[in-house]
């Protein structure tokens, strides 16, 4: 069991609809990480934007983005994570993909589909919350819209980590900055948020304000807003071990089960 998780957040631009040129530009960011990190994270929909436009850029599971994940996992020996537009079974899903270096892949299908666009309408979606196991440690993903929804995210399973990966839009970044604080601070996790920048193809912009906050609520990155821009931070388990057991707060929980409808 590892002790810490070097992670490697990638704020970055993204090309509307391009998947090939996406990967391109992905991988050279890829490759200037100079040190070891447990797990790259890349935004939502990393290879197109947030289009509606499912049917014209969706891949499946043995598509080549999924390849170049696997890829750059193996040659990097990390684990790769980020959401797609994935085909299956006659539907499209957000899907974030959490690739690791012996090629196993955990899926997340996005649960809250974004009613301001109706990605509802184009999207299905998911009805499974996920806990990935990786290296001892046990993260919880989720994408952009799922934020709103603390239910959701309630930290029943002892995870450690509780991960977004966003196109969240500028004008209301505020509402993220608060509601990922406020996700580590309830469920005493580590809370890392992957945000794009950049203007996407039908106007709306997005100014990253990418981040990872401590089991208190405390800021530990430093993204500079609208900057394309690579940080690497170190999580320590023995910080959510010392605050759980020393604060206890996760004891007191309510216990509930959601009926998915």
């Amino acid at each position: 069991m590892a002790k810490q998780l070097k992670i490697a957040l990638v704020q970055s631009d993204l090309v509307w609809e391009a998947p090939e040129l996406n990967r391109k530009i992905l991988l050279s960011k890829i490759e200037a990480i100079s040190e070891q990190v447990d797990i790259i994270i890349l935004p939502e929909m990393f290879t197109t934007g947030f289009t509606m436009h499912a049917k014209e850029v969706a891949e499946t599971m043995q598509g080549k983005t999924v390849e170049w994940m696997k890829s750059i996992a193996l040659k990097y020996n990390t684990a790769i994570t980020g959401s797609i537009i994935i085909s299956e079974n006659n539907t499209y899903y957000n899907r974030l993909l959490f690739v690791e270096p012996s090629g196993k892949i955990a899926i997340y299908n996005k649960r809250h589909t974004f009613t301001l666009v109706r990605e509802g309408k184009v999207f299905t979606a998911g009805t499974e919350k996920v806990i990935i196991a990786y290296k001892g440690w046990k993260i919880c993903p989720q994408i952009c819209y799922d934020l709103r929804f603390p239910v959701w995210a309630r930290n029943t399973e002892d995870y450690d980590v509780l991960m977004y990966v966003a196109n969240w839009p500028k004008p209301r970044v505020s509402a993220w900055d608060a509601l990922l604080r406020a996700r580590a601070i309830e469920n005493m996790s580590y809370c890392i948020g992957v945000n794009r920048v950049g203007i996407d193809g039908v106007n709306s912009e997005y100014s990253g304000h990418s981040a990872v906050y401590d089991v208190l609520g405390n800021l530990v990155t430093s993204f500079t807003p609208n900057k394309e821009q690579i940080e690497i931070v170190t999580l320590e388990k023995k910080h959510i071990t010392a605050y759980r057991n020393k604060l206890k707060f996760l004891d007191d929980r309510d216990l509930f089960s959601l009926i998915n409808q």
